[in-house]
């Protein structure tokens, strides 16, 4: 420990309000100095370790498994705990206990011939394992994990050894009477989920929770129980955020989006979202057009949709693709300052001719039947439309998950995150072709760089929470829309979206959506430095970890970028990824000993994992092992935890010159 220096009475006289205030916690010397000692030695453990997962697109069993599991984690430490002392098979065995220890006691209680043997044997292995995981943190803090109805025997588990002759009997009959009174079931589900929870110290979460998968509202609700996290907002999670925040471009691409991939489940079972009005105004609408080009994208053997849901789900595909072309006009021509008339298609279609007109160009419709199109007012709605948006968009409002799910967004989530020499974002930062930021116009004044995303950040809380003045409310709530795809979106940073395009043009050259300058610049070293820079980020070892853009494994491409400095984790969940990328995905943890990029296969089943024991397979890249092990005086929260020690030695100081009385006297 450094020698402190010692505080003058200038400094002292400078914070005597704060430290006046801080006396009523550390009310005396003794009081003070204790805090310091604990302080200091919470700074000589190791730093925590930090899982960093982006991309999961609603796949909540392997979101799920893979946070079990920890990115190969807590195989790692059955290894490290059991090496040569059990076979393969029993430390599978152990792993998949601790993934799913209710779903695997009932399948050993079917086939175990002496549960009690296997009880004894198993909580002590258990009980190996919680020790080793949970050595890195303070008693206090492991004690906060604990679950309360198991907190006095998991604590005396956890600090006494069976090795020692003394506590030998004491370790084994606590272990027996837990068996013996038919409290075991209950005892390894805590302490598997006590593991699960020690294995992992935050979780960073770099954006898309939701977009094609079935199960977004699952992974939230686990996030929303999560010990500590913070996400770091995408532009799919954007988009339910517009929704949930009542704007109707983005209710209308949440429904198209999820329509196109067949995904009904987070909108019905998981929000309670009514889409009933919408099949009935498709099934009047396009009671005789086949939809072909709206056809769901579903997985070849999939038999939850049968023919006459999937011409169901393309009519109502194509109902409200229609009507988000239609809302989406008003507001590029209600925001000129948006650029977006590229985007605004319907006033250039020529239904007689059967074409629209593109950048000076013909194009074949691959659909005409338009019946609510208007050619004199293509962008108004037809009453039927209006009364539909209507009865939607209060379901949307009215959904009490959806508003649990955007508080968790908005307590956990921002659209960056500086956490221990690490920028976290989830796609880009608007730039030039020559490596400057761009300037981006909002109300009238120009941002770049980290004021860009601090502002856009500020604008997404005004479009939800509506405060603040009644042009920058109403102008966010056009903006959240945006930043979907708008091409200064730091959540976009695209030419265009191409969506009517692939919708109604068979024509690949129009599908084109040329990305901005940040993605090809982000592969050099100086410019990472530079956004770093930008970011305050500093030591010696500093990175930007993005989501985003799949790694293309299968071609060749590294997720490792600029000498290391660039991180690309898109986790590649979605399974209509796998075969784009070769892989699926990546996930990063970061612990006391350095980074790890966890490459995974796809993952089949939950079922499989527990019945077979299948956990994802996952190759391992080291990508930087430092010289000597981290401690947590070597994180931000280190710098904290010394800026604390700082200002208790002020108040010991005030206390023992007579500056600030002590309150009251610690009896000897």
């Amino acid at each position: 420990m450094d020698t402190p220096k010692t505080p003058t009475v200038e400094e002292i006289n400078r914070n005597v309000k704060y430290l006046r205030l801080l006396s009523d916690r550390f009310p005396t010397i003794a009081a003070a100095s204790t805090e310091i000692i604990n302080l200091e030695a919470i700074l000589n453990l190791p730093k925590g370790t930090e899982h960093f997962l982006s991309d999961v697109h609603g796949e909540h069993e392997a979101f799920r498994h893979v946070l079990k599991n920890a990115s190969g984690a807590v195989k790692r430490k059955v290894n490290e705990i059991f090496g040569n002392t059990l076979r393969e098979t029993e430390k599978k065995e152990i792993c998949t206990l601790i993934y799913y220890p209710r779903e695997k006691l009932e399948l050993v209680k079917a086939s175990e011939p002496d549960m009690h043997d296997w009880y004894l044997t198993t909580l002590h292995q258990l009980v190996r394992v919680c020790r080793t995981v949970s050595s890195k943190y303070t008693r206090s803090k492991v004690q906060k994990a604990l679950p309360p109805e198991f907190a006095y025997i998991i604590q005396e588990l956890l600090h006494e050894s069976s090795d020692e002759p003394n506590k030998h009997q004491y370790f084994h009959v606590i272990i027996s009477t837990i068996i013996e009174t038919h409290r075991a079931d209950q005892f390894i589900v805590a302490l598997c989920n006590l593991i699960q929870r020690l294995v992992i110290d935050s979780l960073h979460l770099i954006g898309d929770i939701y977009d094609r998968g079935p199960g977004a509202h699952l992974i939230m609700d686990t996030l929303c129980h999560y010990h500590n996290l913070d996400i770091q907002w995408g532009n799919h999670d954007i988009l339910w955020m517009g929704a949930a925040a009542g704007n109707e471009c983005c209710i209308a691409n949440v429904l198209r989006t999820s329509l196109r991939y067949a995904n009904l489940v987070t909108l019905e079972d998981g929000y309670g979202i009514n889409l009933l009005p919408l099949a009935t105004f498709a099934m009047d609408t396009y009671a005789s057009d086949p939809c072909k080009s709206f056809l769901p994208k579903i997985e070849e053997g999939d038999k939850t949709h049968n023919e006459r849901t999937c011409r169901l789900i393309s009519q109502m595909h194509k109902a409200i693709s229609i009507i988000q072309f239609k809302l989406e006009g008003e507001i590029i021509r209600r925001r000129p300052e948006f650029e977006m008339d590229d985007r605004m298609l319907l006033h250039h279609i020529d239904l007689k001719r059967g074409v629209v007109h593109i950048d000076g160009k013909d194009y074949t419709l691959k659909d005409t039947n338009w019946p609510t199109l208007d050619p004199k007012d293509p962008y108004r709605l037809s009453i039927e439309e209006e009364d539909l948006i209507r009865k939607i968009l209060h379901s949307f409002e009215s959904s009490e998950k959806m508003k649990k799910h955007m508080r968790c967004f908005f307590r956990h989530g921002g659209m960056y995150q500086v956490c221990n020499s690490n920028l976290l974002f989830h796609a880009s930062i608007p730039m030039n072709p020559d490596g400057t930021f761009k300037s981006v116009r909002i109300l009238g004044q120009d941002y770049k760089g980290r004021a860009l995303l601090d502002r856009v950040d500020q604008l997404i809380r005004t479009a939800y929470f509506k405060t603040g003045e009644q042009e920058e409310v109403e102008y966010a709530h056009d903006y959240i829309w945006y930043l979907w795809g708008g091409k200064d979106s730091p959540l976009f940073d695209k030419s265009k979206m191409a969506t009517f395009e692939r919708a109604f043009i068979e024509e690949a050259e129009t599908h084109k959506e040329e990305k901005g300058a940040y993605y090809t610049l982000r592969e050099q070293e100086e410019i990472c430095d530079k956004i770093l820079d930008e970011f305050g980020v500093t030591g010696m070892h500093r990175h930007i970890i993005n989501g985003h853009v799949p790694v293309r494994s299968n071609q060749g491409e590294n997720p490792i970028k600029a000498n290391g400095k660039m991180l690309v984790i898109d986790g590649g969940f979605s399974r209509p990824y796998h075969l784009e990328t070769g892989i699926a995905g990546y996930t990063l943890v970061y612990h006391s000993r350095g980074f790890q990029l966890v490459q995974h296969e796809p993952f089949e089943s939950r079922a499989k994992a527990i019945e077979e024991g299948l956990d994802i397979k996952s190759t391992t890249i080291v990508v930087e092992l430092s010289s000597h092990r981290q401690m947590v005086k070597d994180t931000d929260k280190g710098a904290d935890l010394q800026s604390q020690i700082k200002d208790l030695e002020k108040l010991l100081y005030a206390y023992r010159n007579g500056l600030i009385k002590e309150k009251e006297r610690m009896e000897r």
